[in-house]
């Protein structure tokens, strides 16, 4: 791979949006000193921070033994070779390696710099300096939770669409989860769903001294594999279930036999009859969205419910 037609995309930090291109046979020097070729002024980011070539075919970056490391995909490195669509991250910026468009503009290293400090300025009008901010659509949640992790990041992701999302993070670890800050959902449920969402605005703000009743105790990673097999599951079955927003009734009059239900199925046909909709069948059982969403299904289709 070679450096020509790639650049560097700012999908998180102070120059969110921008674009360094590197060129053949170069090198980039990514620090706080102000005489590098890319300055990051911040605490977390070293002076001298990390070094990225560009020849032999292929592209590479380098730690300079920085104070608080370099990542790449998640995963802390001292040296690793890049290519297309992995992601950097230092201090509170993450890079994208990207391919740059054929009738891109071949710009000097000045004019790269006014470019970067142009979208800087656009970005101090909307957050502080400090927040590190970006679009899941760049990013997915499980690979930015993945970077909070090995970076052990502290602070509150908060991720806004339709609805607002917090995530919050102790040396990296998610030990709390919240949407709209609806606490009887519990956490784990929370998780589970904000993990589903592929689009929408994330920012990591600072810590909250917020003390909860009950903390998530498995590891970032357990967390994301439950919730990304669950997610799997929920689109396997898909198909068989009615829409999340649909009422459920149980069928009058009722001949499949009670008796030939299962537990679980058992309770969320009560869930159904005291909430009359799928969405209330789930916000208020003790269980997992999938086993509740599995019973719907199956009720559904032995006769005992549906939807309206």
């Amino acid at each position: 791979m070679s450096g020509t037609g790639y650049a560097l995309k700012f999908i998180s930090g102070k120059y969110q949006g921008g674009e360094f291109p590197l060129k053949s046979d170069k090198q980039v020097v990514i620090g706080r000193s102000s005489e590098l070729d890319m300055v990051l002024v911040e605490d977390m980011v070293s002076r001298k921070h990390a070094k990225i070539s560009v020849g032999a075919g292929k592209i590479t970056i380098e730690d300079l033994g920085s104070t608080n490391g370099t990542f790449v995909n998640g995963e802390k490195v001292q040296q690793s070779r890049l290519k297309e669509g992995d992601r950097i991250l230092i201090g509170t910026s993450i890079l994208k390696l990207v391919r740059q468009g054929a009738n891109e503009p071949e710009l000097d290293e000045a004019q790269v710099k006014r470019r970067l400090e142009e979208v800087a300025a656009n970005q101090s009008q909307k957050q502080t300096r400090t927040a590190m901010t970006g679009k899941l659509e760049e990013v997915p949640l499980p690979d930015l939770l993945q970077l909070f992790h090995t970076s052990k990041k502290n602070g509150v992701l908060v991720v806004t669409n339709d609805h607002e999302a917090k995530i919050y993070l102790r040396q990296g670890k998610v030990y709390y989860a919240s949407i709209d800050d609806n606490h009887e959902l519990g956490p784990q449920k929370s998780f589970n769903r904000i993990i589903t969402w592929e689009t929408g605005d994330f920012e990591l703000r600072p810590p909250d001294n917020q003390e909860f009743m009950v903390e998530l105790d498995s590891s970032t990673e357990a967390l994301l594999m439950d919730a990304l097999r669950q997610l799997d599951e929920m689109k396997r079955i898909q198909t068989q279930l009615p829409p999340v927003t649909s009422s459920l009734t149980l069928t009058m009059p009722m001949t499949a036999p009670l008796r030939d239900l299962q537990p679980d199925e058992l309770d969320v046909l009560q869930l159904v009859h005291n909430f009359g909709s799928f969405q209330g069948a789930i916000d208020h059982s003790e269980k997992d969205d999938l086993v509740v969403a599995e019973a719907i299904a199956k009720l559904v289709q032995k006769g005992y419910v549906r939807g309206g």
